[in-house]
């Protein structure tokens, strides 16, 4: 074929029609003889002395031969490859074998991912015999240096990804995976390199999707779980980090055969969350989070067993309950490590945030138990003079509040409230907003629970929060005043008597709301969608008393959804505002005509339809959906007057 060399250079040059013409020609070479174009990149790819960026770019078409998002299309390149005559496949797996010896790293790491796409493609059938012994060879020998090692076993983990994403791909024969496995083991060894040991567990993590039969055999799982318990004590962090990825992995996929491992692991897990550098303290929380998750799954399997009358296949062994007196302390104390340089909008994991999810999980798996273990630790810190500590006591008490059942949690719910309601105003921003978005959990999930003589403050003080705090203090206060609404939705004394203990403060509540929708940063921290939804919550939940308010309150927002049509566009960040806001006002007249009576809405129908007619010339579908929700309810309210109105 043509000089691969050249038009892979022309696809870098700048020269756009250069450029084209040079891709046109790599799609005519793979059209006119996909075997010749195959084995070219492939020797490209292999040939030192020629050009890294060429070399690497010559690995990544090869490799696009075979990949593709779409199912269909990624099964049609896989077809096309094995269709092709078998010597020609075989002189192009060679190239590429040798190509991972290359003294380049570059080449190396770039022929690892298409040999593992060559693999993903021939090993579920049993093709390629060379692919394991080369690749073992290149482990285990001392004649090859540690970066063809580290090549080597980047293309095992490559490999195992690969095959595990492909669907209706056969079964690994066992053969195969004890291959792989043992060059991964050999790679994880204590006396490896660092580098070494850290590309073979990221291979050891991936593989284990096809190592079941390893893991039924005691002494191969025992060498499994032996080579990654000395893996957490490296003294490399990326080493250990990786090590305890494989043990979140195991827990996950395997939780059955933990028994033997479980003391060992609760050790180990345990002091890299209290001592180790973050990103191995992360890995280790997250294996008792993905504990939590299996045994809430076991645990809800056992009852539906139960219910039902059907054998129970699997047990739960109850690994977080055993483990709460050390890891519920050990969690709460970690919610202390908060970033210094925190901020509102700040969305990176850390360790804090990773053991209040955590303890929220374990809060949901052993229920009640939980309250007797963290409730110390908030009673003591909650008012502490360290804002860590306040913080990550408020933080604490939030998480356990799903789980535990009202009756367990309640009493202290029932204390708090005064104690949240004070750190409202909080000097650091960060106990405010955990405190708020504590106070909308209390209101979501134990409201019963919150003493009716502080109602007014409660409210009071939210309210108090909408204007005059960052957008997610406000936002959260948002948040409590939708749930506080939500709860009076089964209030069937309001319903008997028509009016319930939000009347009081509807109409400041709503005016206060909408002000919030008009804040000059209401953008951040979503926070015009949280009073959208809160204004939206108490119109549906309000009592009959409140429909005199609803009725001055439609014209407003029919009047603003007008006005909105004004306003100018110069960006698309601008267009996207502009329509998040009409779709939101669209939704609020739905709820508000819902709740009104016809005779109420037939005065403003013709208005309201004209500008929702306008909405749906509007080139965005969530605006049409909620324009049409709203256009159906006038027509439901109207009925058969809704023609004459319009």
């Amino acid at each position: 074929m043509a000089d691969i060399t050249a038009i892979l250079l022309g696809c870098q040059n700048p020269d756009a029609a250069i450029r084209t013409q040079a891709e046109q020609a790599l799609a005519a070479a793979e059209t006119n003889n996909y075997a010749a174009f195959a084995l070219a990149l492939a020797n490209e790819l292999g040939t030192e002395g020629r050009d890294l960026p060429v070399r690497q770019l010559a690995g990544i078409h090869f490799k696009n031969l075979l990949v593709a998002k779409e199912d269909s299309l990624q099964t049609a390149k896989h077809h096309a490859w094995m269709n092709m005559d078998a010597q020609a496949r075989s002189n192009i797996k060679a190239a590429l074998l040798a190509s991972i010896r290359s003294p380049q790293t570059i080449a190396r790491h770039t022929a690892a991912q298409a040999c593992a796409e060559v693999a993903a493609v021939e090993l579920p059938y049993e093709q390629w015999p060379e692919f394991l012994p080369t690749l073992m060879e290149n482990v285990t020998s001392p004649e090859q240096s540690d970066q063809v090692k580290i090549s080597t076993l980047e293309c095992l983990g490559f490999s195992c990804e690969r095959i595990a994403s492909i669907e209706d791909a056969p079964e690994i024969k066992p053969a195969t995976t004890d291959g792989m496995l043992t060059a991964i083991i050999d790679g994880i060894r204590a006396d490896r390199p660092d580098a070494i040991r850290l590309s073979a567990a990221t291979a050891l993590r991936n593989s284990l999707l096809f190592t079941k039969k390893n893991m039924e055999t005691t002494d191969e799982r025992n060498m499994i779980m032996t080579a990654i318990c000395e893996a957490t004590q490296s003294k490399n962090a990326d080493v250990r980090s990786a090590a305890y990825e494989c043990i979140v992995q195991i827990a996950y996929q395997y939780y059955d055969k933990l028994a033997d491992y479980m003391m060992t692991l609760f050790n180990l897990t345990t002091t890299a969350i209290e001592t180790d550098e973050e990103k191995v303290a992360l890995q280790a929380i997250e294996f008792w989070s993905t504990l939590c998750e299996e045994e809430t799954d076991l645990i809800d399997e056992a009852h539906h067993c139960q219910m039902n009358g059907i054998p129970l296949t699997r047990q739960c062994m109850n690994y977080v309950k055993g483990a709460l007196a050390k890891l519920g302390p050990l969690l709460t104390l970690t919610l202390t490590k908060q970033d210094e340089d925190w901020t509102s909008d700040d969305e990176l994991w850390n360790l804090s945030m990773a053991a209040a999810t955590c303890l929220g999980l374990v809060a949901s798996t052993v229920e009640d138990e939980v309250v007797a273990v963290v409730a110390p630790f908030v009673q003591q810190h909650i008012q502490s003079e360290n804002w860590r500590f306040r913080e990550a006591a408020t933080m604490a008490f939030s998480s356990i509040l799903d789980g535990p059942s009202s009756e367990t949690i309640g009493p202290y719910v029932n204390q708090s409230i005064p104690i949240l309601l004070g750190a409202l105003s909080d000097p650091h921003d960060m106990v405010k907003d955990t405190t708020a978005w504590t106070i909308g959990r209390i209101c979501e999930l134990h409201v019963r629970s919150i003493p009716q003589e502080t109602f007014p403050t409660l409210v009071n003080g939210l309210m108090a929060k909408l204007l005059t705090e960052n957008p997610s203090v406000s936002g959260q206060s948002c948040y409590a005043l939708h749930n506080l609404a939500t709860a009076f939705a089964e209030d069937d004394a309001g319903q008997i008597n028509g009016t319930n203990a939000l009347s009081t403060y509807m109409k400041p509540l709503l005016t206060t709301l909408l002000q919030v929708t008009d804040r000059e940063d209401a953008d951040e921290n979503n926070l015009r969608v949280a009073a959208f939804e809160a204004i939206s919550a108490l119109i549906q939940n309000g009592a009959s008393d409140c429909l005199p308010l609803y009725q001055e309150l439609l014209p407003v927002i029919t009047g603003r959804l007008q006005a909105s049509f004004n306003v100018s566009v110069l960006t698309n960040e601008d267009k996207e505002r502009k329509e998040g806001v009409q779709g939101l006002l669209c939704g609020l007249i739905q709820v508000l005509v819902i709740r009104m009576e016809a005779k109420s809405v037939m005065p403003h129908a013709d208005n309201i339809m004209h500008n929702l007619l306008q909405v749906l010339q509007s080139k965005n579908a969530t605006c049409h959906e909620e324009a049409f929700s709203a256009t159906s309810a006038v027509c439901d309210k109207l009925e058969g007057d809704f023609e004459v109105s319009t």
